[in-house]
């Protein structure tokens, strides 16, 4: 593993990794959490769409389901389900799901999404959604995030604002964007986000006339624009425990529930350190994360 491929090695793949595969000759990767005794708990929005949007959009992608798509499940599918459900409560279809790693994989390779790399290591990989310069915690904090999860959901599945990645890495830190006009999390998006940012930039295609000068700007365009955009070091995050993310949503509505969380920690933040803290700002301009759950062109969606 290394600049040119995150691929491993199932003997490789420890508890707690974000894993990923790619899907549709590499047009794009479907992401998760292992747990463990070849089982990954992951994000989709139904079976057989993973990444599908509910709109005309799906007739140009490709649905990749973590089990046969004719909907008849692995028998090891089955008992995970099973052996994780609730007081016998069946664990829902869409949403948060547990697979085996076989339907995982879907006959893709295994590859690691890193954590706390380098800024030279990110740059390095053209691609975004293979790795990111913020922290991972340790993997008893993040199995239980995932396992939480499991049972609890994780809101509305949106393609921009909501994905299988951003599952992933708010598994792996706890952190949740807070600006109300962001692309979420996924590194994948934000490397779009990037590349459009760099085509578009007209002024910047005016300094040079030369075809290499014309690469090397659109290159740096698009290296900036995925490096501002990673959580390890954007400014618009907050650290949100599973407990009272899950506790907020489900309690109040979900616009207001993101107001309440940041409130609750400008508060804390006040109490430990006496020293004033700026207030959250309204409901309306908070959370892109719980935009997406309640906006109603996302529950559209």
């Amino acid at each position: 593993m290394g600049v040119l491929s995150n691929k491993i090695g199932r003997e490789e793949v420890k508890a707690g990794d974000h894993i990923y595969t790619w899907r549709s000759a590499y047009l794009y990767s479907h992401h998760g959490i292992y747990i463990g005794d070849e089982k990954v708990i992951h994000f989709t929005r139904a079976p057989g769409h993973e990444i599908g949007t509910g709109t005309m959009l799906d007739m140009l992608l490709f649905s990749s389901t973590p089990a046969n798509h004719t909907g008849n499940t692995c028998q090891r599918c089955i008992d995970a389900r099973h052996q994780h459900q609730i007081e016998g409560e069946p664990l829902p279809e869409g949403g948060v799901i547990i697979s085996c790693l076989d339907c995982f994989l879907d006959g893709g390779y295994l590859y690691l999404f890193t954590y706390s790399v380098s800024t030279a290591f990110f740059l390095a990989k053209a691609r975004g959604g293979t790795c990111t310069l913020a922290y991972s915690d340790p993997p008893n904090l993040v199995l239980h995030r995932a396992l939480f999860l499991l049972t609890h959901g994780f809101g509305a599945y949106c393609l921009f604002k909501n994905n299988c990645e951003d599952f992933a890495i708010y598994c792996k830190t706890g952190l949740l964007v807070e600006t109300a006009f962001s692309v979420g999390r996924s590194g994948q998006l934000s490397s779009i986000t990037a590349a459009v940012t760099a085509i578009a930039s007209s002024p910047l295609r005016f300094l040079t006339t030369s075809t290499g000068g014309l690469a090397v700007v659109t290159t740096g365009m698009y290296c900036m624009g995925r490096y501002v955009a990673d959580m390890g070091i954007r400014r618009d995050v907050v650290k949100i425990p599973v407990e009272r993310l899950v506790e907020q949503v489900e309690t109040a509505p979900v616009a207001a529930a993101a107001a309440a969380v940041s409130n609750s920690v400008a508060e804390t933040a006040h109490v430990l350190y006496a020293a004033p803290v700026a207030t959250a700002a309204a409901p309306t301009e908070r959370s892109s994360f719980f935009r997406a759950l309640s906006s109603p062109v996302m529950m559209k969606i």
